[in-house]
């Protein structure tokens, strides 16, 4: 192989991706990926307090592993060949570092302590800590809140103060706190040092809450009421944030001796996994980017004079430079979706897991067997029937994990109403559909009501490829054109374009957009003859909602 090759390394929240493309045609030539070894044997995690913590050795060694199968795939001559790389990680996922920047999970005092590793972004351990962050964010002398809304356990300062506080040890250690897409981008490039760092546009904009409005970070007289460590922080926070794309440097020469790389290699500032799959989707201003899983993110831009006094804190997050540079990135989200599928498919299957079976019935295997294909089959047989069972009055409430956006709640439950002993699964499977469904709507009227042009949606992840009846249902009640991508590495392909432009392949993400994503389309289009019956419904969305919340059911 003869070709010039840029690399996008997602790392998820369960193994990271590695993803070599012809960097002038945006072709995939080959991928690797590797799990996180301690991950994978559930180690450092409490699920009954939330916790979810990451070591940083499963990072450094699952990006040798998964590069060298990609590598493999690739050709001899493939790594030569690179000329640059680009990283997403989840987020907020922080860990604490010492005064050199070495995370502290990889210093042998520290290396099994869970607060000394990365709080993975679904770590939700510091609820009490977001909550007493958000009222004195939004009572300063400035309005920290003001471009992301209610403050969330999941971000960065509300993890440091937790931990800070449960673990006195991690607070005389820790000399700052760096976000895994800063640190593993620092670290190939040799300066994972706090002063000098580069600090990506998205973390520090939508977690850190750094804003060129406020000239950096939440001030020290509002941080220093919640605890003087984290004006620490802030002090050491020296660099001002950078947008992925931009070049921080060359690979180190350890670094590409490990992965078997071109010593030349240009690596990008990092990013989110979300906002490089929006720029491989295709993102752009009036195209709305959805990210459809067992939750949602929901991810728009804009020119900053279109926002310019707006207040839309309660209802997208809204970050400089952030997933596309020059222009303001929006994200929402909603915390369940294909979550609240997979919750009544266990629901069904629970009495078929449990039984014992009487003897000569069915052996141990043939039980398995049967759960594994009743779990394979259980959802799209209700989808098929659930199509007779739109017009139904039955309605289902998506809070399952609270809500995000819009006017973030972690509290409200979610709700299902006017059963019937007449009522079947795949009516009520059908009513959770329309409750996510009108959870999505919710957040994009939320948008469109405050002055801010959406066209088309390009919708990806698994529930967008997998089923027609979900998206069709979706297209037909905002009343918008979707066009699903058939690209199965949307992150990997993102930060590869984030690589590209970074390696000067581009000069801008939009350029580098219009040779690797995929071509305009549509998939589904909204039915008309539906609208008036999807509004109805839709308010009936609301009453519930609001019912709920008001604990009045």
């Amino acid at each position: 192989m003869d070709c010039k090759l840029v690399v996008g390394v997602d790392y998820g929240s369960d193994s990271v991706r590695v993803l070599l493309t012809n960097a002038m045609t945006g072709e995939a030539i080959s991928n690797g990926v590797c799990a996180y070894p301690r991950w994978a044997d559930k180690r450092y995690c409490e699920p009954a307090i939330v916790q979810y913590r990451q070591h940083a050795q499963d990072y450094i060694e699952g990006v040798e592993v998964a590069m060298q199968a990609a590598l493999f795939h690739a050709g001899e001559e493939a790594g030569q060949n690179i000329i640059g790389m680009a990283i997403d990680t989840t987020g907020s996922t922080p860990c604490p570092v010492n005064r050199e920047g070495t995370p502290l999970c990889l210093l042998e005092e520290f290396k099994d302590n869970p607060n000394a590793m990365f709080h993975l972004w679904k770590d939700h351990t510091a609820v009490r800590e977001a909550k007493e962050i958000n009222d004195v964010f939004s009572s300063a002398e400035i309005d920290y809140t003001k471009y992301q809304g209610i403050y969330s356990s999941e971000w960065f300062w509300a993890k440091i103060l937790h931990t800070i506080r449960e673990d006195d040890d991690i607070r005389k250690a820790a000399w700052t706190w760096t976000e895994h897409c800063d640190w593993i981008a620092g670290l190939l490039v040799g300066n994972a040092n706090p002063d000098t760092i580069a600090h990506c546009s998205c973390a520090a904009g939508h977690k850190a809450l750094w804003h060129s409005e406020f000239e950096g970070l939440p001030s020290k007289e509002c941080l220093g009421k919640l605890d003087s460590y984290l004006c620490d922080v802030a002090e050491r926070y020296k660099m001002s944030p950078v947008p992925a794309g931009t070049c921080i440097g060359t690979i180190t020469k350890a670094w590409a001796e490990r992965l078997c790389i071109n010593p030349e290699t240009k690596i990008g500032a990092g990013s989110f996994d979300a906002h490089a799959g929006a720029v491989g989707a295709g993102v752009g201003p009036h195209t709305l980017v959805q990210i459809v899983g067992t939750s949602t993110v929901e991810m728009l831009v804009d020119y900053p004079e279109v926002l310019k006094g707006k207040d839309l804190k309660e209802y997208c997050g809204q970050a400089e430079d952030s997933i596309v540079p020059g222009y303001v990135g929006m994200e929402m989200s909603q915390p369940a979706f294909g979550d609240v599928y997979a919750w009544f498919k266990e629901l069904l299957l629970w009495p078929i897991k449990q039984m014992e079976i009487p003897e000569g019935l069915l052996s141990r295997t043939q039980k398995g067997e049967l759960l594994d294909y009743l779990s394979g089959w259980v959802l799209p047989a209700l989808e098929e029937e659930a199509q007779n069972c739109i017009e139904e009055d039955v309605m289902a409430l998506d809070w399952f994990n609270g809500r995000r956006y819009p006017k973030l709640n972690e509290s409200v439950k979610a709700a299902v109403i006017r059963l019937t002993l007449g009522v079947k699964a795949p009516s009520i499977y059908c009513a959770l559909v329309k409750g996510t469904v009108f959870g999505c709507k919710r957040v994009y009227h939320s948008l469109v009501n405050n002055g801010l042009r959406i066209d088309r949606i390009i919708a990806t992840g698994g529930i967008a490829k997998k089923s027609p009846f979900i998206m069709q249902m979706m297209a037909d009640a905002l009343g918008v054109p979707i066009m699903v991508c058939k690209e199965e590495q949307m992150c990997a392909k993102g930060a590869a374009i984030y690589a590209a432009v970074a390696s000067r392949v581009f000069t801008s993400v939009e350029e580098g957009q219009k040779v690797y994503c995929e071509k305009d389309g549509i998939d589904y289009s909204p039915d008309e003859t539906k609208r008036e019956m999807y509004e109805t419904m839709y308010e009936d969305y609301l009453c519930l909602g609001e019912a709920v919340e008001m604990d009045l059911l």
